[in-house]
């Protein structure tokens, strides 16, 4: 935007939030909408007024609550003013896919972008997916609590072309496909793939430690859904990892009422 002349970027399907505030704010971009990428044309901006914005809820910090929801007996729960801005709200159409009872409730278009409050209700049975790829732009960093639905789901799940997994904070994939050996599900995982054979009538009764997981904070905050879902006696190394994106996730855990 601060560069002379025209800019032109071909950019492959992704979350859209730059390009929907620019367009709010009336900025000299033009957006070509193809299958499989957009073409974007940006022109320098010598300037840009101010605005005042807030923040709506992170559907990738809500995707927790709305699994231990879930996955616990006769439970429902509220979040509200929820971003769902369609390329973040693949979480939303697979577990709804599986069976899990999902409702936007208060939708409106905040300076561009859809929000809402999510309503959420748990299952009497949770169905295995075999699930579209098409999804995963839209859902990447969701996919380790999304495998906690499908371990409980009557029958084999099955997720591909998640090589992007390994490139994150730590290896994601391998550490999905732990934590569920640990909780004793059986698991099938390639370098870019991962079969999961639900079982709907799974109790821990053991004990499993979490540890030397880089810290991932995503690691971290599945593995407590897991230990609240399931049961058994967990011990989480590194707590201080959710820091770096939901230094109030512990507090909020609390606050929800059984």
């Amino acid at each position: 935007m601060r560069t002379n002349g025209s800019t032109y970027i071909k950019a492959k399907k992704s979350r859209n939030h730059t390009e929907l505030l620019t367009k709010y704010l009336k900025l000299p971009i033009k957006i070509k909408n193809k299958k499989n990428y957009d073409l974007i044309k940006i022109n320098k901006i010598k300037k840009i007024k101010a605005l005042n914005y807030k923040i709506p809820s992170d559907i990738s910090s809500s995707a927790f609550f709305i699994v231990l929801t879930a996955l616990t007996k006769n439970s429902k729960l509220l979040i509200k003013n929820v971003n769902i801005n369609p390329s973040r709200t693949g979480i939303i159409t697979v577990l709804k896919k599986m069976g899990v009872k999902i409702n936007f409730k208060n939708q409106k278009i905040y300076k561009g972008e859809k929000n809402a409050d999510i309503e959420v209700k748990s299952p009497n049975k949770i169905n295995p997916i075999n699930c579209p790829t098409r999804l995963n732009a839209g859902m990447i960093d969701e996919f380790l609590v999304i495998f906690l639905v499908a371990a409980k789901a009557h029958g084999v799940s099955y997720f591909k072309d998640l090589a992007e997994l390994n490139q994150k904070e730590s290896p994601r994939l391998k550490w999905g496909s732990k934590i569920l050996n640990k909780m004793g599900i059986k698991t099938i995982t390639t370098k870019n793939s991962i079969k999961i054979f639900g079982n709907p009538d799974l109790q821990i009764n053991k004990k499993i430690i979490i540890k030397n997981y880089l810290k991932d904070h995503r690691v971290f905050m599945t593995s407590l859904i897991a230990a609240l879902s399931f049961g058994g006696e967990w011990y989480i190394h590194d707590k201080d990892s959710i820091k770096t994106s939901f230094p109030s996730f512990l507090n909020i855990l609390n606050q929800i009422k059984k």
